[in-house]
């Protein structure tokens, strides 16, 4: 992985113990910004797709899950969890993102979409959040010099 001259780690990342994990404190609140904001201290793992809140977290938030997903554990077991629209702010950045509602047994998890979605990336030989560069592309139309084929009939 390439990381450009001048990027630096965000401040406060913390790493478990020398097992590679790594913690973020974060504050979530639901999507329009209205009620409880709850801090909540998040495993960071980039190979998951969602982020997950245990029920603990995520009742007091009143989040109400609009869509059911099947996920599949490292067993091969498939189990089904709603999936909702939850706001993360963490160092300063703050997005929405969808979040998996978790049972009370689930510990909070930071996944790729919302790490994605706040513009970070976790780099895998600090272990540390950086700030990605967001790319942009655009498509523009070609000017021939030559006057384009006509249809037959």
């Amino acid at each position: 992985m390439l990381i450009p001259k001048g990027w630096r780690p965000l401040p406060r990342t913390r790493s478990g113990s020398g097992m590679g994990i790594t913690n973020i404190d974060a504050k979530v609140s639901r999507p329009d910004e209205t009620g409880a904001t709850v801090p909540v201290t998040l495993m960071v793992d980039g190979g998951a797709i969602h982020s997950v809140l245990p029920a603990a977290v995520w009742r007091p938030l009143d989040l109400v899950g609009d869509r059911e997903v099947d996920f599949s554990l490292a067993d091969g077991t498939i189990i089904t969890r709603e999936v909702s629209e939850c706001r993360f702010d963490i160092e300063g950045r703050g997005a929405t993102s969808p979040v998996v509602l978790g049972r009370d047994d689930e510990g909070p998890m930071l996944g790729a979409v919302t790490l994605e979605t706040l513009g970070l990336v976790l780099n895998p030989l600090t272990r540390q959040l950086m700030p990605i560069r967001l790319m942009l592309g655009s498509i523009t139309q070609r000017r021939t010099t030559t006057p384009p084929i006509a249809p037959i009939g």
